[in-house]
């Protein structure tokens, strides 16, 4: 069966099921050329959406094999596929700028930046965000793994959803995923037919509710006046980017679309296949924001010149070198030699480095797999709330265990933490300093990466840390 085939089946079984109006939209997909992007157009289509794909030229380094023109081919095939208007918008300069420049800039200051963060605040959901409201679109939609609700919801009050105030992804699932939990379906739940969007993806039926594919949670019987959006984690645990988003900003989350962020990614591959995408085969692009997989050490070479300088352990006495203290990452176990060994050495990790001496400082872990630098309380800066303002010493009211939890790489399980002070930046909260204390010692706490903070699955901000 042809993919419009599809779509036009799509289309009659929702205008038979629904019961409320359909909620469409112009929205501008931003289409890297990869599977995630690609089926997130395709769902957006097949639920109504004026959709249009967008594919965003970066600026990428004279020295490096180039792929965008492969990567925009692609994103162009599939959008002639889904018989949408595909347009290339050109943001090297701005990409080159919030995100090369600010990336060595940083390195060169002895702090770790994340560049996949500031790709995400200034280009997808900065320059890109931007044009597309100034071009007239409702919403702007990407690929990634994570999801908005709507309503006032905190994060338990979300799991529990309380009787009579029923919860709902705009994607079309019924929240079920909350902790195992199942509620059953009120009276006034739109229904579906027997065969529904959820069945192509391999789902029972009775699970389309015909409220978009947007990637969005509502709450029903929520007032205009009580309306507020949250960015929550992604549905699949192994591929939820939340902890790469907590820049946006809060009046932009009404306006963005997530469509396979309830969706786990063995899934994503199925539609795809079905929807017979051509490049449903196409390997998920790894490293640095657009560009791809670089070493980010031999990317910096061509900016930064290396300079040996000496490893120090924590007596101050020297064991090794290295080729640069600016390359090197708190934390990190490679790119610097030992030169003292003994047949009993443990592996060494940096646990600080000086700049202005370029000289960095290496330890052993203690039995309890810390470091010694290992500490709780952590500074940050340049803060964002975007779904929520956290409360200061926020404690489960029974279990009497901090409310929040929160991690500091991509990846690294949620700790628990509180909040110790929190200063305001600006009237909305953005762009203030604040102090988190863990629960327990956190190794790698390193200068200018990202401390992502989330209530349950509520992702409420961030900030860099100092």
């Amino acid at each position: 069966m042809s993919f419009s085939a599809y779509f036009d089946i799509i289309r009659d079984m929702k205008s038979q099921a629904r019961k409320v109006k359909k909620n469409e939209g112009r929205v501008f997909v931003g289409m890297s050329g990869g599977v995630d992007s690609s089926v997130g157009a395709a769902l957006l289509k097949a639920d109504g959406y004026d959709a249009t794909g967008v594919f965003i030229k970066v600026w990428q380094p004279d020295w490096m094999d180039c792929n965008w023109r492969e990567d925009r081919l692609d994103a162009m095939r599939v959008a002639a596929v889904l018989d949408i208007p595909f347009i290339t918008l050109d943001l090297e300069k701005e990409y080159k700028r919030d995100v090369v420049d600010y990336m060595i800039a940083e390195y060169k200051a002895g702090r770790t930046p994340n560049p996949d963060v500031m790709c995400n605040k200034s280009v997808k959901f900065g320059a890109f965000y931007d044009w597309a409201m100034k071009n007239g679109a409702d919403f702007v939609a990407t690929g990634h793994y994570s999801r908005i609700i709507e309503g006032g919801l905190r994060g338990e009050e979300l799991l529990e959803a309380l009787p009579g105030k029923e919860v709902h992804f705009r994607s079309g699932k019924w929240s079920e995923k909350n902790k195992g939990r199942k509620e059953e379906r009120k009276k006034n739940e739109v229904e579906a037919s027997d065969t529904s969007l959820g069945e192509l993806r391999g789902e029972p039926s009775g699970r389309e509710l015909g409220l978009g594919n947007r990637g969005i949670v509502r709450r029903e019987n929520v007032s205009d006046a009580e309306t507020f959006y949250k960015l929550l984690a992604g549905s699949d645990p192994n591929k939820d980017q939340s902890y790469f988003l907590w820049n946006i900003r809060r009046e932009q989350l009404p306006h963005i679309l997530f469509p396979i962020g309830d969706i786990e990614k063995p899934e994503v591959r199925k539609l795809a296949k079905k929807f017979k995408l051509p490049n449903a085969d196409k390997k998920d692009s790894q490293g640095l924001c657009f560009i791809g997989k670089v070493d980010i050490k031999e990317f910096l070479s061509h900016y930064m010149e290396p300079k040996e300088g000496k490893v120090l352990d924590e007596s101050g006495k020297v064991i090794g070198h290295h080729d640069g203290a600016f390359f090197l990452t708190i934390g990190e176990r490679h790119s610097f030699i030992i030169d003292v060994k003994t047949p009993h050495d443990k592996p060494y990790f940096i646990v600080s480095k000086d700049i202005e001496k370029n000289t960095i400082t290496v330890s052993n872990k203690d039995p309890q797999g810390l470091l010694a630098e290992a500490k709780t309380l952590v500074q940050l800066e340049k803060t964002n709330w975007m779904s929520g303002i956290p409360q200061i010493g926020a404690m489960h009211e029974f279990a009497k265990s901090p409310s929040y939890s929160g991690r500091a790489r991509y990846r690294q399980p949620l700790e628990p933490l509180v909040f110790t002070s929190i200063k305001e930046g600006t009237i909305d909260g953005n762009g203030g300093t604040a102090e988190v204390e863990f629960s327990k010692p956190q190794n790698a706490l390193t200068p200018g990466q990202s401390l992502v903070v989330y209530d349950g699955e509520v992702c409420l901000g961030g900030g860099v840390i100092i």
